[in-house]
């Protein structure tokens, strides 16, 4: 799931020298750096070709170039020896990840039919097409003195699945703190009082991820919930019976109320521009506000599932969490502990208010609840299971020293019973048992909300921590 917007500058490197002494040296490498541009034809993004940069006027020309351009992430193709100094001031003034892309252009060299060339200026001129990992020492050497925030990526360039992957996987990572960083999150109402652990610096949740914070008023969106009409409010209610399946013992009148809150949070989404939202308010003493805060599940429920990830008790670090999960196409449902399976080694794991109902196994239920535990009001709320499979979870863990740090682990959602409480609510087995992974999870000082998604992506969220200069920790 990429981003139309992502901008990726792509240059490769030579010596100039070279040209003159080994004739096609230079025409191969070019032909090299179009095959690796190939490689994103089909993902929406822009590609800035420099082409081969073999001097130092070259340099930086492309370094302005890419300025010019605004490019998000850099692929520096290496295909044979080149001076780092005519490597540098491409980069230098970038702020952007830089990705060295050590790629041969075969698994090895033929060496019988090499020496049998008998010609040794057309021999090395042949070697230097495959000479890429010599100058990378001098390059990371020279990136690491001057601060440059680079990765590696080592292998072929063609019939590598591995480097292929590595390559896509730095993309997507790129494509996700591009989102992140020009995301706008909904904040309404206040924190749960007394649940100290989701507290945040909201100041520390740019200075990492980038973004805008929009304060909002319960009042507001009632406002808005008090212009939707009985039309309006009948079309979500069908909507409703599209999307989710409604348990007979739902009322139309408790519909309604929900359909009317929904309408209203699409609205007020689309007034200030919002790529996520966290919300909680007691609603006391209000008898309007308090018919809207509890009637804001099913909605909240539809945001989730179409990219605008919604989480209940003002949780901020878990709207990060789910929102970077959901750019990567892995879903991202707010979760916490629900209770141990000491018998089938698992943990049951969910919470009240919206879930992912994209990433449900089956269509997501609809139940009356007579009292919301540990809230004020009552009305409808949603009951669904992650797909049974691979699934991720992510935690963004504000530390004690004043930094950000992601907390992964890697499991699998399993079939099995689970408390029809009219909650999200799922069983996960993790690799090192259920025991080891609480423990493990829990060592590293997390808030008690995670974001969960489905298929196994640690590799691409430890290349976003990287980009995003965070630590993570994967516990399994």
């Amino acid at each position: 799931m990429i981003n139309s917007n992502l901008t990726i500058g792509v240059f490769g490197i030579g010596l100039d020298v070279y040209w003159e002494q080994f004739d096609g040296l230079k025409t191969y490498l070019e032909g090299c750096l179009e095959k690796l541009c190939l490689k994103f034809t089909n993902m929406p993004v822009r590609v800035i070709n420099a082409g081969i940069v073999d001097t130092v006027n070259k340099s930086f020309e492309t370094g302005k170039q890419f300025r010019q351009e605004d490019v998000n992430m850099v692929f520096l193709y290496v295909g044979t020896y080149a001076l780092s100094s005519t490597v540098l001031p491409v980069v230098q003034k970038l702020n952007v990840p830089v990705i060295v892309l050590n790629l041969s252009p075969d698994a090895c060299i033929d060496y019988q039919s090499f020496n049998q060339l008998n010609d040794r200026t057309m021999m090395t001129g042949v070697w230097l097409r495959y000479c890429s990992a010599c100058p990378v020492p001098e390059i990371a050497n020279v990136f690491k003195r001057t601060g440059i925030n680079f990765h590696q990526v080592t292998g072929m360039l063609e019939d590598d699945e591995e480097s292929h992957r590595e390559i896509m996987e730095w993309v997507e990572a790129a494509n996700v703190a591009h989102i992140m960083q020009n995301n706008r999150m909904g904040c309404m109402g206040n924190y749960y009082s007394g649940m100290l652990d989701i507290y945040t610096d909201l100041t520390l949740q740019i200075k990492y991820f980038g973004g805008h914070f929009e304060h909002i008023e319960v009042e507001e969106l009632t406002a808005i919930k008090n212009t939707v009409t009985q039309g309006e409010a009948e079309e979500r209610v069908a909507e409703f019976y599209v999307k989710f399946d409604v348990q007979d013992d739902c009322s139309h009148a408790e519909l309604l109320r929900a359909a009317k809150t929904s309408v209203a949070m699409d609205r007020l989404i689309a007034r200030y521009q919002l790529g996520a939202f966290a919300y909680y308010h007691k609603g006391t003493g209000n008898l309007d506000n308090e018919e809207t805060m509890s009637s804001i599940i099913l909605g909240n429920s539809l945001l989730t599932a179409n990219g605008i990830p919604v989480a209940g008790e003002f949780e901020i670090k878990n709207a990060q969490a789910m929102k970077i999960m959901d750019s990567f196409g892995a879903g991202g449902s707010f979760t916490e502990y629900y209770a141990m399976d000491y018998k089938d080694d698992v943990v049951l794991m969910g919470h009240d208010g919206p879930g992912h109902i994209a990433i449900a196994e089956g269509r997501t239920k609809v139940r009356p609840l007579q009292v919301y535990h540990g809230k004020v009001g009552q009305g409808l709320s949603v009951e669904m299971t992650v797909k049974c499979g691979p699934v991720t979870c992510l935690s963004i863990l504000e530390k004690g020293n004043g930094v950000l740090m992601m907390l992964v682990a890697e499991g699998e959602s399993v079939d099995g019973p689970i408390l029809q409480i009219g909650n999200t609510n799922s069983r996960y087995k993790f690799p090192i048992g259920s025991r080891k992974f609480v423990n493990d999870w829990n060592s590293y000082g997390p808030a008690h909300h995670c974001a969960i998604g489905v298929g196994h992506i640690s590799t691409k969220l430890k290349k976003l921590s990287e980009i995003l200069g965070m630590d993570m920790v994967k516990v399994c």
